[in-house]
């Protein structure tokens, strides 16, 4: 009788196995909760911190300082472009983002944001 529940758990882990194969990856959406550190929620019923999300470089903050003056044959102007040079902003409070959950559903992919 003990082989047959063992032999019966091994054909369950089987389908479970694939079931999954036939489906690597699942699409789901989620709302950026919290920026530092990262958390993004699900269907407000969990939320996924940075230890469970894979994060892209294009949804990171990429900033440039081009502050900067010139010289001349009088003197230097003073400070030009004062401002600091978005070049990419990161992700920010509710945001929707694309995830992809891998394969085991410990893993999720941020694909992109939905503008």
């Amino acid at each position: 009788m003990k082989n047959i529940g063992l032999l019966a758990n091994v054909i369950k882990s089987a389908g479970v196995g694939a079931v999954r194969a036939g489906s690597p990856v699942e699409i789901i959406f989620g709302v950026v909760t919290n920026t530092s550190p990262l958390e993004v929620t699900i269907d407000q019923r969990f939320s996924l911190d940075v230890d469970f999300l894979i994060i892209p470089e294009n949804l990171t903050e990429y900033k440039i300082p081009v502050n900067h003056t010139h010289s001349f044959s009088g003197g230097t102007t003073g400070p030009a472009l004062t401002e600091v040079l978005v070049i990419r902003k990161g992700l920010e409070v509710d945001d929707v983002v694309i995830l992809f959950r891998l394969q085991g559903g410990n893993q999720y992919l941020i694909f992109d944001r939905v503008v």
